[in-house]
């Protein structure tokens, strides 16, 4: 188990990709703290499904978007934990329209809560890694921060933010042992895609090396390497995981 006796924080964690991540790391040994905002449905259900793997696993209702949140977040796992060896801040929302039709509250809402949320929890826990020596820091942007998307321009400008962050955060983090990185995943099979139409579906196929989308799981493992001693010396990279979409 490479994370055994780790402790992680991870965002936007009862659902998705943060559920994936939070199997992920109990199976590999870390007990988790999982933040989510609103389904206490989803956030339950979640619990119970990973507690057969003997970790200790944990929940945070609130709002990545409020900077008071990341702070309550730091303070809980300290006091829960000990310790943060982990944080994934893998919370976000879309609100998908054409530029035009997009309205200034569609565009600050993607961004408060993608970017500027990230920023909140990367604020409250670096404090804690820096005195402990050591952390791993996981924030997830997307290819579409890379290449942009119609349709998006709120959430490839939030998930661009997370990439500049990314590589400051690291410059800034990396003498104090701790890394920071960025996943960016392409077209993943989740809750946003199963919306899509078999048309839209089959354009992506086209653009995708693979020829397939890819899995929550493929994120989760991703991270999952991050997070552990096995990525000790990588730090300020995005990792692509985007079966060659951007090749």
């Amino acid at each position: 188990m490479i994370l055994q006796g780790k402790s992680a924080v991870i965002t936007g964690g009862v659902r998705g990709i943060g559920k994936a991540i939070a199997e992920e790391f109990c199976k590999e040994g870390a007990n988790v703290l999982l933040c989510y905002r609103s389904n206490d449905d989803a956030a339950n259900k979640t619990v119970e499904e990973l507690k057969k793997y003997g970790t200790r696993v944990e929940l945070l209702k609130g709002d990545v978007a409020d900077a008071q949140h990341g702070e309550e977040a730091a303070k809980k796992a300290a006091e829960l934990f000990g310790k943060v060896d982990i944080l994934v801040n893998n919370a976000g929302i879309t609100k998908d329209k054409l530029m035009m039709r997009m309205t200034p509250s569609d565009f600050d809402q993607v961004v408060q809560a993608n970017l500027n949320g990230s920023f909140y929890f990367l604020r409250a826990f670096a404090p804690l890694m820096i005195k402990q020596k050591s952390g791993r820091i996981i924030n997830i942007s997307s290819i579409v921060g890379l290449r942009g998307n119609p349709g998006q321009v709120n959430y490839s400008a939030s998930k661009a933010g997370i990439i500049g962050m990314t590589l400051s955060a690291a410059k800034e983090l990396g003498r104090r042992g701790i890394t920071v990185n960025a996943v960016a995943p392409g077209y993943i099979e989740t809750e946003m895609t199963d919306v899509l139409t078999e048309e839209q579906k089959g354009k992506m196929m086209e653009m995708i090396s693979l020829g397939r989308m890819g899995k929550a799981e493929d994120v989760a493992k991703t991270v999952t390497f991050l997070a552990s001693e096995n990525a000790s010396y990588i730090t300020g990279q995005v990792i692509g995981v985007d079966g060659g979409m951007t090749i």
